[in-house]
């Protein structure tokens, strides 16, 4: 199933693969499963990318025994990944829906908004593991149908589909899963995506302002926020 766009474009486009971005990521992961208390002994990363997120875990996750998958369809992807190898941290170039392997715990951070059919991925990845943890940028508000940035996210990240928190949620529960937890990450705000420009810095003084008020009117009105979901 080519179930994400594995060309050289996305490379071109972020040619860190936002390595940077995955410490933060890899917080709030080990926040849902603190939170949870949850001590998987396998996890694997499906759409991992550089791999940066496996390898944070493999440097910050208390458990010191606990196996660490990442699988990615990109070559370029790969190429990242390989250089991250190292005893109980893994990399494969393939497709893990092609694979009979299980694991207790799944992630995939930032990855179905970008994939065709993404109902048929959710259902088919989730065989492979017991508990799956999700990152979905909420990218629809009102701010961005106004201001064309749902087009501007197409372009430059590949995002072809956008959610709100209710329209994740219940693609999940759509795809037979059982939602355990979930809550708000402040991507654009902890991230500073928008800290080099005026109009940038403005509208994120607003954004922390109005989240503080009321964090949902935040969410839906402005946006700038993603869903960290936990699921069985």
């Amino acid at each position: 199933m080519d179930y994400v766009n594995a060309s050289s474009d996305y490379l071109s486009a972020n040619p860190s693969w936002h390595i940077e971005d995955s410490p933060w990521k890899t917080t709030q992961v080990i926040k849902m499963l603190k939170k949870n208390n949850l001590h998987p002994k396998s996890i694997v990363e499906i759409g991992c990318g550089a791999g940066e997120i496996l390898n944070q875990l493999h440097e910050r996750w208390e458990d010191k025994n606990v196996q660490l998958y990442g699988y990615d369809i990109s070559p370029d992807a790969y190429e990242f990944c390989k250089q991250r190898e190292k005893p109980r941290l893994h990399f494969f170039n393939e497709d893990l829906l092609q694979t009979n392997e299980k694991f207790d715990l799944m992630l995939m951070i930032d990855v179905f908004e970008h994939v065709e059919d993404y109902f048929g991925f959710i259902r088919e990845s989730a065989k492979h593991a017991e508990y799956k943890i999700y990152h979905i940028p909420l990218d629809f508000s009102a701010l961005a149908a106004f201001t064309g940035h749902l087009m501007k996210l197409r372009q430059s990240v590949g995002h072809i589909h956008h959610f709100t928190r209710e329209m994740a949620i219940n693609t999940l529960k759509d795809c037979g899963l059982e939602v355990v937890d979930w809550f708000y990450t402040l991507s654009e705000l902890e991230l500073n995506y928008g800290r080099h420009n005026f109009n940038g810095k403005m509208v994120n003084s607003f954004r922390k302002v109005l989240y503080t008020v009321n964090p949902e009117l935040a969410v839906k009105a402005v946006g700038g926020f993603s869903l960290l979901v936990l699921a069985k």
